[in-house]
């Protein structure tokens, strides 16, 4: 949805976050909310899918939505989003491998406006 100044929301990364249920993890230690221009959003759900590849429930896992955002004060060209998309990915992607053993994620490119 854009705002009438022409500016644009856009979602660059969505997916999930997700962890034991028995571990007391707080993302907030790890990830911040805002990187870089792009802004982190992360609510808990409940698993999308009942198990893993590997047979493993996902009823034993504590399951986040998570979305990577960016405002833009104009609507953006299609190499702007890929852009900007890699640059959270990058930014992000250190700050998800250095979480504690037994954190996963799955997210992906999602350029659609909000």
């Amino acid at each position: 949805m854009s705002e009438p100044s022409g500016r644009s929301a856009v979602r660059l990364l969505q997916g999930y976050v997700w962890h034991p249920a028995d571990a007391d993890l707080d993302l907030e230690s790890y990830l911040p909310r805002e990187l870089d221009e792009a802004y982190l959003l992360w609510d808990v759900v409940t698993p999308p899918f009942a198990f893993f590849e590997n047979g493993e429930p996902t009823a034993s896992q504590t399951f986040y939505q998570f979305t990577v955002l960016q405002v833009f004060e104009q609507r953006p060209s299609a190499d702007e989003l890929g852009q900007a998309a890699r640059a959270a990915s990058e930014a992000l992607n250190p700050l998800l491998e250095a979480m504690p053993g037994g954190v996963g994620w799955q997210l992906w490119e999602d350029l659609r406006e909000l």
